[in-house]
């Protein structure tokens, strides 16, 4: 390997070795550091192309008067050298001295230096977050999972506003956390996670009641009996769901809703709802019409945009400007779905706040997109083409991982002042009290796995992270809403730190939880060693329900289903030993023995830690055994397209919920979550280290 790579790797952020999780570094090979270079826009192939732009990036910054991208202290200036003058061209119109205290914003930076001059984007930031002044908690679901009766095959925004008020209203609850909501491609889904979407910045309209868009009462005599048919159709489906007869059919789901809607949206718009939704279409500009024309072009052309005809990969190009004129009326139909989609969302949120609800709902931002998909269309001069998102090998997923999602350039990000993450960002909070951000360590580094080659062939890549953390905190703030981080998995000393000194919370689950770690566990950690700024949780969407971890049945299952990579024996032992430590744990602390049943002392335990939210995964309430997700898995087992059930595996209904026993002795257990106990000292080294990445 030459100097001049390695020298460029390093300029360009790109890791030339890494350690492992058990401390051992390892080398990246050559190829993977010219691969990723290239994904860069730096050629590196050859010795003397990496010399020549070695060099040339060398002069560029020597002739810099700007950085790509500054960042400050909302309240704060900007202190320039002595020779050079500036001014900033302030977000919303005006200018300011360069050194003069700074509003909030995505802000312009000018400066002069005798004949030279420059501009660069410039975030001005607040400080640090805001957290919840008081404690809270609240559900966790799959918005999917939790059907009403009136639902069309799963769950809808009208489900989550019943959902939110009951919550609320009956059971003292300060949130409900979503999984995301982002749009998925059209099309058949043999992957139907949540997690690996089309778009982040548009939530799917699939979750819309049709019902409730106000232009289906006004449907004529033909268009309403047309609508009908479908709402009986729709009902058939639900009601196979309900009877354990059928999973989650997304794709029929999602048929009946467009043909429904197809028809809802040929009802003239009133002069108030027309001007409604001219506003929204002018707050959502750009990032709307080339959403609405992706849309529009897959259903002419398929849904993976990598294989249309050459002249319409590119979003900007005549070609597509000609298609988005041909087809305008899809065009037109897309902008309208995301406009209704936005309506019931709000709806959702102020039928939360409405109901008492410190903070609403929690929404979910998925760690990256589908490469076939809307975003990386529309943003593909912001992504790296051939590269994946993934995670190194480690103890837990031994071959490393690849999410097959493309990662955000650092450079394209920082010449485009953040604004491509600000506005998804701005999105998801727009109508949230609170944001998670899964793997939230990607705003540090992510691991970049090259096409076609193992994920342990791939490499670290920094990124900015005060300007991407300046832009989450930024859009946070105008929202007035948190940001819990999902920082399981391999987590470099200080970010934690990092994260909390801006104000963002962190995700702790008692699966994780142990003295020295999940490396060392030497013990449960004793609730006054928890975090105090943190979700506190039992489970995830990725592990096993509670009731199946008290009982030992997600082992069987994953020795059902050829998963284990040690004997069945030594994995039960293994499992009933955790348990067996927790459950001691619980009777050290008078938890157990407990008429209400072990789920409902696990919960107990939650409150007797400084934690300010406290998380109840819906399906731990009612009993259910089955898991959302079984990662590593896509055929075998049913992912995301299960309903929340019983003990038995008996759809529970939303409608059904209020009656349920355990869901009362759950909800119970928080209702009024008190004093928060007094967080550990700062002092104290944190008895945590690694824990596994669970999405």
């Amino acid at each position: 390997m030459t100097e001049a790579i390695l020298g460029l790797a390093r300029a360009h952020g790109v890791a030339t070795e890494y350690t492992t999780d058990r401390g051992r570094r390892v080398a990246v090979p050559a190829d993977t550091l010219v691969a990723v270079l290239g994904a860069c826009g730096v050629d590196a192939t050859t010795p003397a192309a990496a010399r020549e732009a070695l060099d040339r990036h060398r002069a560029e910054q020597a002739a810099r008067l700007l950085p790509p991208c500054v960042v400050t202290r909302a309240g704060e200036g900007v202190t320039l050298p002595r020779t050079s003058v500036g001014e900033v061209a302030v977000e919303g119109g005006g200018t300011l001295p360069a050194d003069a205290p700074l509003p909030p914003g995505h802000h312009t930076l000018r400066v002069r230096a005798g004949e030279r001059e420059a501009r660069a984007p410039l975030l001005a930031v607040p400080d640090r977050l805001a957290v919840p002044d008081r404690r809270a908690w609240g559900l966790i679901v799959q918005l999917y999972s939790v059907l009403s009766r009136r639902s069309w095959g799963m769950g809808d925004l009208a489900d989550l506003a019943e959902l939110a008020t009951w919550s609320g209203r009956d059971l003292g609850a300060g949130f409900v956390q979503l999984g995301p909501l982002h749009a998925v491609p059209p099309g058949p889904l043999p992957d139907p996670s949540p997690y690996r979407p089309s778009s982040r910045r548009f939530p799917d309209p699939m979750h819309v009641r049709v019902e409730a868009v106000p232009e289906y009462a006004y449907l004529d005599r033909a268009g309403r009996d047309a609508a009908h048919a479908l709402v009986d159709q729709a009902r058939a489906v639900n009601a196979r769901v309900l009877d354990g007869s059928s999973l989650i059919d997304r794709e029929t789901v999602r048929s009946l809703k467009h043909r429904a809607l197809r028809a809802v949206h040929a009802v003239p718009l009133s002069p108030g709802r027309a001007a409604a939704f001219a506003a929204f279409t002018a707050r959502e500009g750009q990032g709307l019409t080339d959403f609405a024309t992706w849309c529009a072009l897959a259903d002419a052309h398929g849904a993976d945009w990598r294989c249309w005809p050459v002249e319409l990969r590119d979003p900007r190009s005549p070609a597509v400007a000609r298609a988005r004129d041909d087809l305008a009326e899809s065009v037109a139909f897309h902008r309208w779905l995301a406009w209704i989609t936005d309506e019931q969302l709000a709806a959702a949120q102020r039928a939360a706040k409405d109901a008492g609800m410190a903070i609403g709902l929690v929404h979910d931002l998925a760690v990256g997109v589908a490469p076939d998909g809307a975003d990386a269309w529309a943003l593909q001069h912001c992504l790296a083409a051939g590269m994946s998102v993934g995670a190194p090998p480690d103890d837990f997923n031994p071959l490393g991982q690849d999410w097959g999602q493309p990662p955000w350039r650092p450079d394209a990000l920082a010449a485009a002042g953040y604004l491509p993450f600000a506005e998804l960002l701005r999105s998801n909070l727009r109508h949230a009290g609170a944001l998670r951000v899964d793997h939230v360590m990607g705003l540090f580094r992510l691991w970049w796995v090259p096409e076609g080659r193992p994920p342990s062939e791939g490499t670290y890549v920094r990124y900015d992270a005060h300007a991407m953390l300046g832009a989450l905190t930024l859009e946070a703030h105008r929202a007035g809403a948190s940001v819990i981080g999902e920082d399981l998995g391999t987590v470099e000393k200080g970010v934690r730190e990092e994260l909390a000194g801006r104000g963002i919370l962190g995700t702790s689950v008692q699966r994780f939880e142990y003295v020295g770690g999940s490396e060392g566990r030497h013990g449960p950690l004793p609730p006054d060693q928890w975090r105090a700024n943190c979700l506190a949780t039992l489970t995830t969407h990725d592990l096993p329900t509670t009731a199946a971890w008290l009982s030992g049945e997600h082992v069987e299952l994953r020795e059902r289903l050829g998963l284990l990579t040690r004997p069945a024996e030594a994995e039960k032992a293994e499992a009933a030993s955790e348990r067996d430590g927790w459950l001691a744990e619980l009777t050290r602390l008078g938890l157990l023995p407990s008429p209400d049943g072990e789920v409902a002392a696990l919960h107990r335990f939650l409150p007797l830690t400084p934690a300010l939210l406290l998380g109840v995964w819906l399906p731990d309430a009612t009993g259910d055994r089955r898991p959302q997700n079984l990662p590593g898995t896509s055929t075998v087992h049913p992912n995301w397209r299960l309903p929340v059930s019983d003990a038995e595996g008996r759809p529970v209904p939303l409608e059904e919920l209020p009656a349920s026993p355990l869901v009362r002795t759950v909800a119970g257990v928080f209702a009024d979550p008190g004093p928060r106990p007094a967080p550990p000292s700062p002092h104290h080294p944190d008895p945590r280290s690694t824990t596994p990445s669970t999405t």
